[in-house]
């Protein structure tokens, strides 16, 4: 297939995301026809079909779906390799596609990505929020930010950016019912709220005199969303455990209140992920650079956090 067949497989890609020939024709500037033909020609060069064609609608043949995929791998390559060049003028320009975790992303990643759009305008972001690990070559994504991801794959590079912290905390309202626990053992007389991943709650995970210990109880209550979890737990459902980055501004205005800060969690790298397959881009380089350097050492959330001991009230 030479070169000036890539006219062809641009018109194949254009009408498949158009979903009609028509509308890739206005969107190319040439006629229905020659949308027809150009994707005819491809057809019998490779010897397969590509589209199933109705009056009304086409779709692709598995032949087609395949073929798809592999030649907008090729477009963004190509994107890529004309982005590597307009490096040499630091003017980043083209798509930038995110995969970021729900409750971190919301909190501490728009508002770098608000500033980062500002500043270069020949750039656009598409954002997925998901809290679960997606393949990044498999869906095209650029940059993904996760959570304790191990780097298994080979065709992954990651940096960490921050650690997640929990922090075991309750409201002041559930604190007037129930007297707050001295130790981990008390946590087996509260009403503990998990998280649940998997089908299953996932224990708490604390560090007593640097031995490690895992905390788990019946609940009443247990949830797959952290923000569900924080707002139960403002609520005084309950005692949460929450990444400080969810609910530092709760406990900077005293709606909740650390418990037992003696014994630390671990920590959990927060990382930034992107394939080595492609080449460091202006937009994918600059919006890292501008992630780190709005967090810095130490992440916005956790700058003057307080994390006051709350008094240990005797039950009887």
């Amino acid at each position: 297939m030479g070169l000036n067949n890539f006219g062809e497989i641009a018109t194949f890609i254009a009408a498949v995301n158009a979903g009609s020939f028509s509308v890739a024709a206005q969107q190319l500037g040439v006629t229905r026809s020659g949308v027809g033909k150009s994707i005819a020609r491809l057809e019998e060069r490779l010897n397969v079909r590509l589209i199933n064609r109705t009056p009304r609608s086409l779709s692709l043949t598995d032949d087609g779906a395949a073929f798809y995929k592999r030649c907008v791998q090729l477009m963004d390559d190509l994107e890529d390799a004309e982005l590597a060049m307009a490096e040499r003028s630091g003017a980043p320009h083209g798509r930038l596609k995110l995969s970021l975790p729900l409750a971190l992303g919301h909190a501490h990643v728009l508002p770098v990505i608000d500033s980062f759009l500002a500043q270069w305008p020949n750039v656009s972001v598409e954002v997925g929020f998901t809290d679960q690990c997606v393949d990044l070559i498999e869906e095209g994504v650029d940059v993904a930010l996760r959570i304790g991801a191990q780097l298994q794959d080979s065709d992954l590079i990651g940096r960490t950016v921050a650690q997640q912290r929990m922090v075991l905390c309750a409201a002041p309202a559930y604190l007037a019912r129930h007297p707050a626990p001295a130790a981990i053992a008390d946590l087996k007389e509260h009403q503990c709220l998990f998280y649940v991943s998997g089908g299953k709650p996932q224990p708490w995970v604390f560090y007593d005199d640097e031995l490690e210990v895992e905390f788990t109880a019946a609940s009443r209550l247990a949830m797959n969303s952290t923000e569900a979890l924080r707002l139960s737990t403002l609520d005084g459902a309950g005692i949460g455990n929450l990444p400080s980055y969810l609910i530092e501004d709760d406990l900077r205005a005293g709606r909740l209140l650390a418990l037992l800060p003696e014994h630390k969690c671990p920590r959990i790298p927060i990382r930034i992920l992107y394939p080595t397959r492609q080449h460091l881009s202006p937009k994918v380089r600059l919006f890292i650079d501008a992630l780190v350097a709005a967090w810095g050492d130490v992440p916005p959330w956790e700058r003057e956090l307080p994390c006051p001991a709350v008094r240990v009230v005797d039950a009887a």
